[in-house]
Parts: C-alpha cells; sequence; structure tokens
C-alpha cells in the first residue's frame, strides 16, 4: 500500500522540534496527499512538552491558517494527541468540543503519577517509589488504563499502544515473551477489537533509537491483524525529517491509508 499520509505529527506548540509550516512543507516533499497535526493536550499539571489552554487555542488557530494556505496542495487537520489519566484528563469528544478539531489520538503517557516514557530513569524509579518495584504491577495498570480508555471514550486511533516497550530494548526491565504479559496483549487486543477503534502502527520510537520494531511489537500487532483492526501507519513526528520515517517498512502492514472518519469535527 502507498502511504502518502501522517496524523501522528508534533510540532513546536508542544515537544516537537520543528514548526508547523516545516511540517507541512516536509510531507509536500514527500508527496503526502494529507497531513494530520496531533499536538500534546493540556494537562491540569506542569508537564514540559503539553500545551496549556491558551496554547492549545494558538495551536488550532495556525494549524487552521495552513490549512487555508495550502489548500490547493494538500488536506491539512487538527487533532490532539489527548491522554488520558484516570480522574485528571480524557481522551473524549466532548471533553474537546469547544477546540472545534478534526480528530482525537487517545494516549497514556502516566500511569497515575509514573511517567512511561520520559527515561529510563524516572520509569524506574517511579515504579519503585509508586510501584513497590513491582513491575509486573505497573505493566497490569497500564494495559487495564489502556482497556478502560478505550471501551469508555470517544476518539479516533489508539496512540503507541504498547508504549511500555519503549525502553526495554536498550535497558530491559520485563520479558515481553512472558505468558502473563502476552495475557495482557491478548485481553487489550479483544478490548480494541470491541471499541472498533483504529491502532496505529507507530514507527516514532524506532526514528529515536529506542526500538527496533514499531508499536505495537511483532506478537500485538499479530493479534490486532487477526482480529481485523483496522491500522493506520504512523509517524510520530516530532521534526521535519522524520515525517514518513520507516513508512517503506511498515507500509504493508496498514490496512488504512487515511483516516475513514475525516471530517468528524469536535463540535460543542
Amino acid at each position: 500500500m502507498q502511504i502518502s499520509t501522517n496524523y501522528h505529527t508534533h510540532c513546536t506548540f508542544c515537544d516537537g522540534k520543528s514548526a508547523a509550516e516545516e511540517m507541512v512543507n516536509a510531507a509536500l516533499e514527500r508527496g503526502f496527499t494529507e497531513l494530520g497535526f496531533s499536538s500534546h493536550s493540556m494537562l491540569p499539571f506542569s508537564e514540559p512538552g503539553t500545551m496549556d489552554e491558551p496554547t492549545a487555542r494558538a495551536y488550532v488557530g495556525e494549524i487552521r491558517r495552513l490549512a487555508d494556505a495550502y489548500a490547493d496542495r494538500i488536506k491539512i487537520w487538527c487533532g490532539i494527541e489527548a491522554d488520558y489519566l484516570a480522574g485528571v484528563t480524557v481522551p473524549d469528544r466532548p471533553y474537546y468540543a469547544s477546540f472545534g478539531l478534526d480528530y482525537l489520538i487517545g494516549s497514556i503517557h502516566y500511569v497515575g503519577k509514573v511517567p512511561v516514557d520520559h527515561n529510563p530513569q524516572l520509569l524506574a524509579d517511579g515504579i519503585r517509589e509508586h510501584f513497590g518495584g513491582d513491575v509486573g504491577k505497573f505493566i497490569r495498570a497500564y494495559f487495564a488504563a489502556e482497556r478502560e480508555m478505550v471501551s469508555r471514550y470517544d476518539f479516533d486511533i489508539v496512540g503507541h499502544p504498547d508504549l511500555i516497550r519503549k525502553f526495554n530494548q536498550r535497558h530491559p526491565y520485563f520479558d515481553e515473551s512472558a505468558a502473563w504479559y502476552r495475557e495482557e496483549l491478548q485481553n487489550t487486543a479483544e478490548c480494541i477489537t470491541a471499541s472498533g477503534k483504529i491502532v496505529e502502527i507507530n514507527t516514532g520510537a524506532i526514528a529515536r533509537g529506542w526500538l527496533t520494531e514499531a508499536y505495537p511489537s511483532p506478537y500485538f500487532l499479530e493479534l490486532l491483524q487477526s482480529r481485523n483492526v483496522p491500522l493506520l501507519l504512523s509517524s510520530d513526528a516530532h521534526n521535519a525529517s522524520a515525517i514518513d520515517y520507516g513508512f517503506d517498512r511498515y507500509a504493508s502492514m496498514a490496512t488504512l491509508d487515511r483516516l475513514p472518519t475525516l471530517p468528524r469535527p469536535l463540535r460543542p
């Protein structure tokens, strides 16, 4: 399949390194027909790389400006990568209705107070402090939260569904072939299937040098494929040079080449 779209795109409004217009021009250079922006959502606590509400509204304004400016060359969509943190924030269409977005990616970057993907030391410290050093308990909590997010809330794409793998290749902390872990993947695959949501094949951790395989892992991907879960390739690009990173390798595994629900605007 020829992939000429990407809907998981970050820019300098959050933790991206390239300005939004730089990302647009990179997409045009690669022959993209559509580009979706998905800056990190607001969190009710200080977190580098996320947007506060005024920044989020400025972000939406800039993406809409670019959509108009480049309308004759590429279709540009405005989304958000929205965090799920129980009791704090949710990736739900009504929650983001006032921003007038086109789509939502639902992702988990925190399990309670533990940051999943900041760096290996913070992850290890968090598991020790908040889970008594019990890695299995932490990972089960991650997937329980993911299943709750997927089953309860209205969003479009499940973002990097096994993000807890990010540091496991270079700094191993659990066995991905263990029966208990595979059971978590099986249960999560069933939940995603029942929800009808799209799962992204996300090459971001490969581009950043943490992994040699995309999210989801080959085993998790196989589970999703066997259940006919729709799969959409994304780069999770944080700079212009990575906007289609790994697409040549993973394009054949995607079952979608664009978001079929667009336009599906979030409105009050």
